[in-house]
Parts: structure tokens; C-alpha cells; sequence
């Protein structure tokens, strides 16, 4: 497992639950504010200082540094066009999407993870009807089952539970959603968070000893 784990874990869960909050739904200014508050570009953990962590937190720091309450239509707009619509995202954040042929929300590979959760007791409380393969609720769930890491770094039930979750049914699909909001983003801010969440991925696979398993996409 991962060496000084609860510190690594406690990092990990940190990004996890800003990047559930970010993705899942529209930005508002009270988030934002906080985050400019924070400095959130030079707080963000460095984990392995790669060239993605370090041009994000380059871009995050220069939006939040600039930020002021008249953006957040443009932020709004943003997001929309990246993981929402109207029309069709240019982010797609769920993830049947790219893993089946039709292309369509709620297919089999979806299935297959409601399965997953209802096997493993997890669960969701969530404000509006949306398909449970979001990317923004895998973080949801990374940060509750980090949680349960700093908790217990030696929970095997809980680590192999992440393994499979990320390896089966995130990681098959949840980079190509990254890359292509890196792609499209018209703002510093959402191209920090694509940048930033890509190496997330990377890392938390790394410590987990993730072997990537391929699977053809459709998107």
C-alpha cells in the first residue's frame, strides 16, 4: 500500500471531495469565493509534482488571483457547454456514454456499477435525478472510501473496493472525459481542473497498484 498512507490518503480525499463539488454540479460564488479565499491554487497538494499538478495549480492560482463575482456567468457558460448542455456536452461526464455503442445514458456499464454499489453498501442522497456512472459522484464516493483510509490505512476491504471501482468501472473511460474538457475549456479555471484531476487519477492509481484494464470507446 502507500507509504506515510494516512497523509497520503488525507491529500487524496481532500481533491476528491472538491472535485466531486466541482464537477457534479454548476459553480456558484460562494464556492469560488472560498476557493479564492483559500488560495486553492497554492494550498492543492503537489502528491508527485508532475508537469499536469503543476500547470494546474498554475492556472487555478492565476484564475482565483483575478477572480471577481462578474465571471461567474462565463464560468456558468463554461460548464454547460463542457458537462451539461444545452445541446450536447462537449465533456460527457457520465460514463456509459463512452463505454457503449449506442451511446446512451444508464446502459449496461451502468447497470453493472448500481450493482457494484448495491453490493459494497454504498449509496447516494442526491438533490436531482442524475445517472449514478457522473464522474463528479466517483469522486463522491473516492472521498468516502479515502475517508475510511485515514480512518484505518490497513482496511483491505476498503482498498481492494477502491481498486475495482477504479479500475473497472472509472478508469476505463474517465480520462478521455478529462482530456476532452482540458480540450474544450474556454477557462483557466476548468482547464486547471481537468489538468488537476488527471493527475489525481494518476496518482491514487499509482498508489493502488492499478493495472489499467483497455476498453474500446465510443466517444
Amino acid at each position: 500500500m502507500i507509504s506515510d498512507s494516512v497523509n497520503t490518503y488525507s491529500d487524496l480525499q481532500a481533491i476528491a471531495r472538491v472535485l466531486h463539488n466541482v464537477l457534479l454540479d454548476y459553480p456558484c460564488e460562494v464556492s469560488i469565493d472560498g476557493f479564492a479565499e483559500n488560495e486553492l491554487g497554492d494550498t492543492w497538494p503537489s502528491l508527485t509534482n508532475s508537469a499536469e499538478n503543476q500547470q494546474g495549480k498554475v492556472l487555478l492560482d492565476s484564475f482565483l488571483a483575478k477572480w471577481n463575482s462578474e465571471q461567474i456567468n462565463e464560468l456558468k457558460l463554461d460548464y454547460g457547454q463542457l458537462f451539461f448542455g444545452p445541446g450536447e456536452p462537449t465533456a460527457m461526464p457520465w460514463g456509459s456514454v463512452y463505454l457503449g455503442e449506442e451511446q446512451l445514458l444508464n446502459d449496461k456499464s451502468t447497470v453493472a456499477l448500481m450493482a457494484f454499489y448495491k453490493h459494497n453498501g454504498i449509496s447516494f442522497d442526491l438533490a436531482q435525478n442524475q445517472p449514478l456512472d457522473h464522474i463528479g459522484l466517483f469522486y463522491a464516493v473516492l472521498d468516502q472510501l479515502l475517508g475510511q483510509l485515514v480512518a484505518d490505512s490497513n482496511n483491505k476491504a476498503v482498498y481492494e473496493t477502491m481498486v475495482i471501482l477504479m479500475q473497472q468501472h472509472m478508469l476505463l473511460w474517465s480520462g478521455r472525459c478529462l482530456e476532452l474538457a482540458l480540450e474544450h475549456a474556454e477557462t483557466d479555471y476548468y482547464q486547471a481542473i481537468a489538468l488537476l484531476a488527471l493527475d489525481f487519477q494518476s496518482v491514487l492509481s499509482t498508489e493502488l497498484n492499478i493495472i489499467p484494464v483497455s476498453a474500446r470507446l465510443f466517444k
